[in-house]
């Protein structure tokens, strides 16, 4: 098995924290959302590729 963000149980392929979708990428939902922009702003979940991974990788459950 290889471990990509893909494959990931805190992956999700979904767009990214906006209107515009970006191709191969998704949110990883490990950690909290970080820095904001501006006061006023949400905090943005990190943008990752499908073909990314970090030591986090859990298994998806299908």
């Amino acid at each position: 098995m290889s471990a990509t963000c893909a494959k990931c149980a805190f992956f999700e392929d979904h767009v990214a924290n906006g209107e515009k979708e970006l191709a191969d990428a998704g949110l990883c939902r490990f950690n909290p959302p970080v820095t904001q922009i501006a006061p006023d702003a949400r905090g943005l979940w990190p943008v990752v590729k499908e073909s990314d991974w970090c030591g986090h990788f859990e298994e998806e459950n299908a």
